[in-house]
């Protein structure tokens, strides 16, 4: 009898090691290439940031993430970062350094990445005026919103796309 009990007991821990999963019972392996389902679990903050002060300077904005899921947390893939100016969504690039892994988070750990942009000159034709970014961190089926207060954003040469980049994620803490 208690070789079955420490048999079933193993087998429990190791199904609890394998992934991690929405609260509702098992995780779903489908998701492994696109993140977990736990990184609707997260905590993001979002700043505060080393702004740009003048038109021409480069600000930066840290993210911070923090595991809130109660197990460990796999994010697979970059995080992915939207500026809405009125109607306009804009998708910012990510940093051409950033390469995509695996950030494992265990319970309450945190990891974070730099949203870097140049300030525009408020109103001009080469400015986007930001009011709202949206993150979407891989894995998770909902965005985190935040208000933008830093100023408008320069464009590239071509006037499409916002100056600015966005940092894969870097290890936070110990």
């Amino acid at each position: 009898m208690r070789a079955t009990s420490l048999t079933v007991a193993a087998l429990a821990a190791a199904l609890l090691l394998t992934g991690c999963d929405d609260g509702g019972g098992e995780a779903d392996s489908k998701d492994s290439t696109a993140g977990s389902a736990c990184a609707d679990k997260v905590a993001v903050q979002f700043g505060p940031a080393n702004a740009a002060p003048a038109a021409g300077d480069t600000g930066n904005v840290p993210v911070t993430i923090t595991n809130r899921s109660g197990a460990e947390c796999t994010l697979d893939g970059l995080p992915a970062v939207e500026f809405s100016a009125g109607g306009t969504v804009t998708d910012v690039p990510t940093d051409k350094a950033a390469g995509a892994k695996k950030t494992t988070l265990v319970k309450e750990a945190s990891t974070s990445f730099t949203l870097t942009y140049v300030r525009g000159e408020k109103g001009g034709s080469t400015s986007l005026a930001v009011g709202k970014v949206e993150i979407h961190l891989p894995g998770s089926s909902k965005p985190h919103s935040f208000k933008w207060s830093y100023g408008d954003v320069a464009l590239k040469s071509g006037g499409q796309a916002p100056n600015a980049s966005v940092s894969g994620f870097q290890q936070s803490g110990d």
